[in-house]
């Protein structure tokens, strides 16, 4: 991976936990001066990291801002290629108007727009997404995937094992999966998906998958009309929550499920998708264009087609619903 300088000396920082670094030895390893050390230290202290100068030690790192900069998810970043491009915006409008603006210039596979604040988040059928400042992870990832544009909406199913298992690891908790983009903790909604597609007849230019995740809110963060249905990480484990970490952990598994769906097919996705699944083996309610239907929701197709078993034993593949569990 590239690294801008900048990004060096925080991982070097980063690396010394709480140890200092001398000046002259960050200068010597990256071959600059003295001066520009000290002109990339006050970069990074202008973006909220707090660095103590000991006279004849060296630099120390005392603090860490929560944000989900370039820097700071590159520091935890285990990927071959996902997030080796990040684009961050303190406050943007929407990272997916962004990403498929920057798909159609040709941003590269694993492109990643972030950002602290959306001004105009979506969700599915265009609906509003809460995107408060600082407290969650608004994020749109653009891939380019060898496959046909058939098999591309299986990756809003593909994002969501890899959001469970990045979240799994780091808290000890698993979300459920609604059927087919939300996860939910204790029944309410902590995390929101979003793929859209750009494509030829016959084969994909890109994916830009966006993903919304309920962080460290607080229960009063979010309007009085949700707070009954929605919830955060925090809300959940009890505890603040490393956003850039998480960040970095959710792309490690994007890319691991991506490879292993192009490689492998759906099966193997399918399996770990339905072993987090809240919708499979539930009565659900599901509301389509023009009619409504229930019944039990009895697994998913290779195709990721919810398939429904209605009161006179009809099986109905669902393609497109609002869910509830009934």
């Amino acid at each position: 991976m590239n690294m801008t300088i900048k990004e060096k000396i925080l991982s070097q920082l980063l690396s010394a936990k709480g140890e200092p670094i001398s000046g002259q030895k960050l200068a010597d390893e990256l071959s600059i001066s003295r001066t520009m050390i000290w002109k990339h230290l006050k970069a990074l202290e202008l973006e909220g990291y707090v660095i103590e100068a000991v006279k004849k030690k060296g630099y120390i790192l005392l603090s860490i801002p929560d944000i989900v900069s370039k820097e700071r998810i590159t520091s935890y970043l285990e990927t071959a290629q996902l997030g080796h491009n990040i684009l961050y915006y303190p406050v943007c409008d929407s990272t997916q108007n962004i990403a498929a603006e920057k798909a159609r210039e040709g941003a590269p596979h694993g492109t990643v727009v972030i950002t602290e604040e959306q001004t105009a988040g979506r969700g599915r059928l265009e609906r509003v997404w809460d995107s408060s400042a600082n407290n969650g992870i608004w994020m749109s990832v653009i891939i380019r995937p060898e496959i046909s544009p058939h098999m591309a909406p299986q990756f809003t199913l593909v994002s969501a094992v890899a959001i469970t298992k990045a979240m799994e690891d780091l808290t000890g908790s698993a979300p459920e999966i609604k059927w087919p983009n939300d996860l939910l903790m204790n029944g309410k909604k902590v995390t929101g998906i979003l793929t859209e597609l750009q494509a030829d007849m016959d084969r994909v230019q890109s994916i830009i998958i966006g993903i919304g995740v309920n962080v460290n809110q607080e229960l009063e963060s979010f309007e009085q009309s949700i707070q009954s249905i929605a919830t955060s990480l925090k809300i959940e484990t009890g505890n603040d929550i490393n956003r850039a970490a998480l960040v970095a952990k959710i792309l490690y598994y994007l890319e691991k499920y991506t490879n292993m769906y192009v490689e492998n097919g759906f099966e193997p996705i399918k399996l770990l998708w339905e072993s987090y699944s809240c919708t499979i083996g539930k009565r659900i309610r599901a509301i389509l264009l023009r009619e409504t239907l229930e019944g039990t929701a009895i697994g998913i197709s290779n195709d990721g087609v919810l398939q429904l078993r209605l009161d006179d034993g009809e099986i109905r593949g669902i393609y497109s619903a609002d869910i509830h569990l009934t």
